[in-house]
């Protein structure tokens, strides 16, 4: 360890991989809790590197986390590291009112404060750093009695007629109230700021040009270098997301496994404290934690009641998800159908059938650990890649209900819609399928390609068979059995999931259709092979159009007499859900 006895600053950003504001424009909070969590083994990646070498950190923590991890954060604090702030959830706090950022902060300072025991001092950002019109910031932080913040961001030509605001530097707002400020270090080039200071920064550029300019800084400056990296920047095995943008993927990834060897570097070469300590504060209990904390471990006792399993019948169901090479979505996925069997028990008996499409990866060893000693789950594993129509039609004559539904492994319609989806098959129904191209449904950051080649099959298909239909590409729907077992496509893949609507309205089943949002997969890659799935959607509408035009109406069992498709809201609210016989 270095034996220079100056100190510096080192912060550290207790977030998840999901949680960062790289992907916030596509993954929404509501769905934190189905991702895999890895926040404990890079809290703990950390704390051994800082224990190592003898440093105390201060560790800006989202309120969210410390209700989910509160043992961890407490851990962070028994090992003398200082707890402080990023408020409850990643947002960015100047596109909230006062009000909801006061709120914000409360409820962090709160979650942070019954998990740590000690009083918070500190905040930063969770997103996007201040600027000169964003000081209010420091003004309510000050006014609600925090003592120092760290969020300004000294970039380029921001803050260049107040120069001074590059240090750390106290802050004083209009009623004389002091709060201090420590904003991350930046490198001075003619008159632009340049950020040296962070794990993207160190990540993203030669180490060497960043090493030198620290360097210059510790040489050149009696104001403490102030450092900062994300936990999840230590985890180069992190799940990929894909949703965000090239350039968002490449800032997110790009030289995780560097940030080790760099951060010991640093630690080797200069000594490092937290805030607190460099400030001299004390960081005393929180007061009224233990109250706090018992009343809440009476609320959660309460709720113990929510879990009892009625001991009235209810109407089997069974859900088929599909499943070719998605190793890396399995985990995200069980979390997802934890909370869908859940809602889904309140009127239904859920069941559960995984059909591996003879994928190449370890899909089928990972459905067996995470899923196979579930009473209520079945696992087939196909001898032969038979896409996925074929793994659906496997999973539904595997069933032992008449009411099956199919999902997507990937969960890019929400499953939670199950519950609104099966009551709309209804007595003279056979198939209720999910429909973002309906008026009421929507697309969320769905790639160009996918959204062109899904919207035009469907709008092709729809004239094709002169139907009022709106999506058929869509592998999360709901089947009668009974209806869909009889048939025979005659084609496989992405293409047998639009063949099998159009069979059955042409042999006079009665199709639903339920508006809803389709969103970007999260997580793995699309097995789609765009120009063959193009090729066979032309394929199937002229076989279509030729059953359409040379068959007898009384040869497919199709009357024009009649509808065919029924929208949500036309369900009779006296008709019936089906029932088992």
């Amino acid at each position: 360890m270095n034996n220079n006895s100056r100190k510096h600053i080192l912060t550290v950003e207790v977030e998840d991989y999901y949680h960062v504001g790289t992907f916030h424009k596509s993954i929404q909070r509501d769905y934190w809790y189905r991702f895999e969590k890895r926040i404990e083994q890079n809290v703990n990646k950390a704390l051994s590197a800082l224990d190592l070498f003898d440093i105390k950190a201060t560790f800006f923590v989202l309120g969210w986390v410390a209700e989910k991890f509160p043992e961890l954060i407490k851990d962070i604090a028994d090992k003398g590291h200082e707890v402080a702030s990023k408020g409850f959830y990643h947002r960015i706090a100047t596109d909230l009112s006062q009000s909801e950022f006061r709120e914000d902060l409360s409820q962090g300072r709160e979650a942070l404060e019954n998990a740590c025991g000690r009083e918070i001092h500190g905040y930063r950002v969770a997103h996007r750093w201040l600027r000169p019109i964003d000081l209010w910031v420091l003004d309510v932080l000050a006014e609600e009695g925090y003592k120092y913040d760290s969020s300004l961001g000294l970039l380029y030509n921001r803050f260049s007629k107040e120069p001074w605001r590059r240090f750390a530097h106290k802050h004083r707002t209009a009623d004389e109230k002091i709060i201090w400020e420590f904003p991350p270090s930046s490198f001075k080039f003619a008159r632009w700021m340049f950020p040296i200071s962070g794990g993207n920064y160190y990540r993203q550029f030669p180490h060497t040009i960043i090493k030198h300019a620290v360097e210059h800084w510790h040489r050149s400056f009696k104001d403490p270098f102030v450092m900062y990296f994300h936990i999840w920047e230590l985890d180069p095995e992190q799940p990929k997301i894909n949703s965000g943008s090239f350039l968002s993927r490449v800032r997110h990834y790009r030289n995780l496994d560097k940030m080790t060897w760099v951060l010991k570097d640093y630690f080797q070469k200069y000594n490092f404290t937290n805030i607190a300590d460099y400030l001299g504060l004390e960081t005393k209990p929180a007061t009224g934690r233990e109250e706090r904390f018992a009343a809440g471990m009476i609320l959660t006792a309460g709720k113990g009641d929510d879990n009892k399993i009625e001991a009235s019948p209810k109407i089997p169901v069974t859900v088929v998800v599909p499943c070719f090479n998605e190793a890396a979505n399995l985990k995200y996925l069980s979390n997802t159908l934890k909370s869908v069997e859940k809602k889904l028990r309140e009127n239904y008996e859920p069941n559960w059938v995984f059909v591996d499409d003879h994928s190449s990866d370890n899909t089928f060893e990972q459905l067996t650990d995470i899923f196979g000693e579930y009473p209520n789950c079945a696992i087939i594993r196909h001898e032969r890649n038979e896409g996925v129509s074929g793994a659906i039609l496997t999973g539904i004559r595997m069933s032992e209900s008449e009411t099956v539904c199919s999902i997507d492994c990937d969960c890019t319609y929400d499953p939670h819609s199950l519950t609104e989806m099966i009551p709309m098959l209804v007595n003279d129904v056979d198939l209720v399928t999910a429909s973002p191209y309906h008026q009421q449904g929507d697309v969320k950051n769905v790639p160009g390609w996918r959204l062109v080649l899904s919207k035009s099959a469907s709008i092709l298909y729809k004239a094709v068979l002169n139907q009022t239909i709106s999506t058929y590409t869509s592998c999360f729907r709901v089947y009668r059995k009974s209806a869909v077992v009889k048939l025979k496509l005659h084609h496989g893949g992405f293409i047998g999931v639009a063949e099998l609507p159009c069979l059955l309205h042409l042999s006079g089943s009665r199709l639903a259709e339920y508006p809803t949002i389709l969103e970007a997969r999260v997580l793995g890659n699309s097995s789609m092979k765009i120009l063959a799935t193009i090729g066979g959607h032309l394929k199937l509408m002229f076989f279509l159009f030729g059953m359409r035009i040379f068959s007898s109406t009384k040869k497919i069992g199709y009357n024009k007499s009649e509808p065919n498709s029924v929208l949500a809201e036309d369900i009779s609210q006296t008709e019936r859900p089906l029932e088992q016989d």
